[in-house]
């Protein structure tokens, strides 16, 4: 009888135990609340509220640019000298501008044979341009194969150099840097740049070549990309959105205003005296190569075009692992370049006030930093602690107004996507926490900030896939659980069920789907598991 009182006993002791617990942390709590954690959230609360701010007026500046880009027809052969190339009889091929072709490659197994081809299939005269293969494989069988792929095509009378090195130093830009310093290259005028997944239409220097001629200011023309796989899976289609806004107001944006718009580092054209004028490719940003460039050459007062209805095929990331790392370059880069660089645009003498504006304020702050840190901080941080914290309030205009006039604005890219446009918002705040944490790197120049790891390339392996996935269900877990998501989907969970039970906020449905998107991509499922359009 005792044994047994005893042993009641013990569910009372926990219980006692627990209500001591939960009563000292309430206590705690209580104590800090008011001095500590309300202060501290309401000034966050108030920067976010600035950068959102920040951000809506520049998604509203480039709207209304392009709006009247549209409505009065602001072509770029209006804009710029444009004629076709014209055979001459007498004076032969030489009428033809010395084009020199360089594509970069590294362990492209699945893709080395259609840029090749797609390189030799321009539509210029073969003694007018040399095609540069710059292979940094490091896998023996692989350079073997895209030797003899070289080799193959120079026997049908194609001028195309394959070209190696000792070391990878500077990975990409080192590579295109030593493709440069080969004699040959001193009689090119120009220099056309694809990555290893990218096929140019035949007529692509054709259409891109002329306006260089005629323009001496211009001293780059960027095309555009087209993605050949964008209905893989969900998740090319959300980067397609991203990428289509890009191209379609960022980048035109830029190129009509005069103003200032980045290199993407692939198809497109460089005058090479403009790329040797700015000093070449240098290694001190080895993830944005290429944006490092073109900032310097357009502190040069060289100009730049953006040709949107020149369109380059290309392969999207298919896989949450390959994306992640290529979000982790294009979000790091930017930050560590804008550190590097912030005081050099602003004593440069070359340039207009209004082009060091737009490069610091637009192009770099706004674009590459505050956009990230807005998006997780905002939305996935600061907004759910307002849940527990109901001192601190949100203004309506600032939780809810401008964030989907953002959202719609940056919709308009892709209009076949937008019934996508609620998982594109979870996609884009759960990728925001990778982009951030990036930022943060760049910013602070930290280990991870000039990690270069090649983003992973398909091909035709992406017929073969589609093949696979009509014959079995796409159901399959990622390498490693991510536990940051998790994480941040648990904190977010916590406050819709926090939401729910004391009625605070109602964000509660807001929350539960993101924690929801969190959870999902901390699985590594995003992409695999979602059927077809």
């Amino acid at each position: 009888m005792e044994r047994l009182t005893s042993t009641q006993m013990i569910p009372d002791a926990f219980q006692g135990a627990r209500d001591d617990v939960t009563m000292q942390f309430a206590m705690i709590w209580g104590q800090i609340k008011a001095p500590l954690i309300v202060p501290l959230l309401r000034l966050a609360v108030a920067i976010c509220l600035i950068m959102s701010l920040m951000l809506f007026i520049e998604r509203v500046y480039m709207g209304i640019v392009i709006v009247l880009v549209k409505l009065f027809g602001r072509k770029p052969d209006r804009r710029y000298k444009w004629e076709p190339m014209k055979d001459d009889v007498e004076a032969g091929n030489s009428t033809y501008p010395m084009v020199l072709v360089q594509i970069p490659m590294y362990n492209e197994r699945e893709v080395y044979q259609l840029s090749i081809g797609a390189a030799c299939g321009l539509s210029w005269p073969s003694d007018r341009i040399i095609i540069q293969v710059l292979d940094d494989s490091t896998d023996p069988t692989i350079k073997d194969m895209v030797e003899l792929e070289c080799q193959r095509w120079a026997s049908k009378g194609i001028n195309i150099k394959y070209e190696i090195r000792d070391s990878r130093n500077g990975y990409k830009s080192g590579a295109l840097k030593e493709g440069m310093k080969r004699s040959y290259v001193k009689s090119c005028d120009y220099v056309a740049i694809f990555d290893a997944d990218f096929q140019p239409e035949p007529d692509f220097l054709r259409r891109t070549i002329p306006f260089l001629v005629h323009n001496p200011e211009l001293g780059l023309v960027q095309t555009r990309w087209k993605f050949v796989n964008a209905d893989e899976c969900l998740m090319t289609r959300m980067q397609e959105m991203s990428l289509d806004y890009h191209f379609t107001v960022e980048q035109e944006v830029g190129s009509s205003t005069y103003a200032f718009f980045g290199f993407n580092g692939t198809a497109g054209v460089w005058r090479i005296a403009a790329l040797n004028e700015a000093g070449g490719w240098k290694d001190r940003t080895t993830t944005v190569e290429d944006m490092d460039l073109a900032v310097r050459a357009s502190l040069k007062g060289w100009e730049f075009l953006y040709l949107s209805s020149v369109k380059v095929k290309n392969e999207l990331p298919s896989t949450l692992k390959a994306y992640r790392y290529q979000q982790h370059r294009w979000s790091c880069g930017p930050a560590n370049l804008f550190r590097k660089m912030f005081m050099e645009i602003i004593t440069n003498k070359k340039v207009t006030s209004w082009k060091k504006v737009h490069v610091i304020y637009s192009f770099f702050l706004v674009r590459k930093i505050v956009a990230h840190l807005v998006t997780f901080i905002f939305y996935c941080v600061v907004l759910p602690a307002t849940v527990l914290v109901p001192e601190v309030e949100v203004p309506k205009w600032g939780a809810v107004y401008i964030p989907s006039i953002i959202t719609i604005l940056n919709a308009v890219g892709t209009p076949r996507s937008l019934h996508l446009l609620v998982f594109w918002i979870l996609f884009e705040n759960v990728m925001s926490l990778h982009r951030t944490k990036a930022t943060f790197i760049g910013l602070l120049e930290a280990g991870r900030v000039n990690e270069w790891i090649v983003t992973e390339k398909l091909g035709d392996a992406l017929k073969s896939k589609a093949n696979k996935a009509a014959k079995k269900p796409r159901f399959r877990f990622g390498e490693r659980l991510h536990l940051l998501e998790l994480g941040t989907g648990a904190y977010l969970f916590f406050c819709g069920c926090y939401d729910v039970v004391f009625g605070k906020n109602h964000y509660f449905i807001y929350l539960y789907a993101q924690a929801i998107a969190f959870f999902i991509v901390g699985l590594g499922c995003v992409g695999t598991i979602v059927p077809r359009s």
